[in-house]
């Protein structure tokens, strides 16, 4: 993980209280929240039981705002996330009934269990903050925030997410297996009442919806633009690559190493903060060719490959 020396003070307070129930993923703390102050969305990849759900909840609680949980089966519906509208005889019209799309923090849990036509039912909601249904537009409420979760797709009974869907997740994430000193302190958390239940929020929701906006402030030196730039044009120019990665791709890397400077204290963006973030911006937005999978090689070697051979810019000062 990429130093963190000075932590924005409350948000340090949101970290250190997911990390009194996930052991060892201080990383992934960090990671989660930069999406959610970036007004992005993440992708947490595993096997099942290394605490992808809890993760996502504990999250929530930190921060104090709306919680809901979608969890995906095979026979679930596109309704049952965005809701439906039902007519009521008394009042002699259709009353439109939320789904549990209209929360500030979603759950996705295992959304590759579900069926792509319903997979996608999420797809107008995390990109552009609101839902249609019956040719009526709804907005969602702010913050917005998926954290979905999904077993390897090897895994028996798994539907790949489509590309479209994959290019709306900020980050994609794994959580790893814990070491053994790690596997014993969650024993030990665990041997009574489970932590999750004492967890409580040390920030507001309009502290958070604050935060948000703040973010937009953090200064991007043109050199970094030109930096991003590079980085996820050479994607595209890959003979090992079969689709780069899109230009939506260098916005969310922008985007989120604003919100990753501002954790830090910082009000603008280094080089390395670009590097860092990269590994998990990128990789799950690029489909590789036959070859280089035949080969062995995978998009996150390929973002590591480019990384080392991307000039990086130089300036005396990247600050205003």
């Amino acid at each position: 993980m990429s130093q963190i020396e000075e932590m924005h003070p409350k948000l340090g307070q949101v970290i250190e209280n997911i990390g009194n129930v996930m052991v060892g993923k201080r990383d992934v703390s960090v990671l989660s929240l930069v999406a959610l102050l970036a007004n992005g969305h993440v992708l947490l990849e595993d096997v099942p039981g290394v605490g992808k759900t809890m993760m996502v909840r504990a999250l929530a609680k930190s921060v104090g705002v709306e919680f809901k949980r979608i969890q995906f089966t095979p026979d679930l519906l596109p309704s049952d996330v965005t809701g439906v509208s039902i007519y009521n005889p008394k009042e002699l019209q259709f009353e439109f009934r939320e789904g549990p799309i209209f929360g500030n923090i979603i759950l996705a849990d295992e959304i590759n269990r579900t069926s792509p036509k319903t997979q996608s039912a999420l797809l107008e909601g995390m990109e552009e903050g609101s839902i249609t249904v019956d040719g009526t537009t709804r907005i969602l409420a702010k913050p917005f925030f998926v954290m979905a979760t999904q077993n390897p797709v090897d895994y028996e009974g798994t539907y790949p997410l489509p590309e479209a869907q994959l290019d709306r997740f900020l980050f994609k994430l794994r959580m790893g297996y814990p070491t053994k000193s790690e596997e014993f302190d969650v024993l030990t958390l665990a041997e009574k009442e489970r932590p999750i239940h004492t967890i409580e929020s040390v920030i507001t929701k309009e502290e958070l919806v604050a935060l948000q906006n703040e973010i937009q402030h953090v200064y991007v030196d043109e050199t970094i633009k030109h930096y991003i730039i590079e980085i996820t044009g050479n994607t595209r120019r890959h003979p090992s690559v079969y689709l780069g990665a899109s230009p939506r791709a260098s916005i969310s890397l922008m985007k989120a190493a604003q919100a990753y400077a501002f954790i830090t204290g910082r009000d603008y963006i280094i080089p390395d903060d670009i590097q860092y973030l990269a590994q998990f911006a990128l990789p799950h937005r690029m489909i590789l060719r036959s070859e280089a999978k035949f080969e062995g090689k995978t998009a996150e070697d390929i973002v590591g490959e480019l990384l080392d051979r991307t000039s990086v810019p130089v300036r005396k000062s990247l600050s205003r």
